[in-house]
């Protein structure tokens, strides 16, 4: 993780930010997989844009044009770096 990168799990609500990767936590990890297989890949925007009302989650994350419900443990596998501009 570079200096500015972040988990998406950590993101506050409504903070652009574009995908830096995906962490892979097994050799075959199929989570990460699928991750990337839905759009988070490097240099796409992110967005949470809800939380679940009980401990946040799940999160409401919109990557690209496409919204996701993604659970705490799923989004921390995604780092992601500030948006420019």
């Amino acid at each position: 993780m570079n200096s500015g990168s972040r988990r998406l799990s950590d993101l506050p609500l409504g903070v652009p930010a574009r995908v830096s990767h995906v962490e892979d936590r097994t050799s075959a990890d199929m989570i990460a997989a699928r991750l990337r297989d839905l759009g988070f890949v490097k240099d796409e925007p992110v967005l949470i844009v809800a939380a679940g009302p009980i401990g946040g989650d799940p999160l409401l994350v919109q990557v690209g044009f496409t919204r996701f419900a993604l659970r705490h443990g799923e989004a921390s596998r995604i780092l992601v770096d500030p948006a420019e501009g």
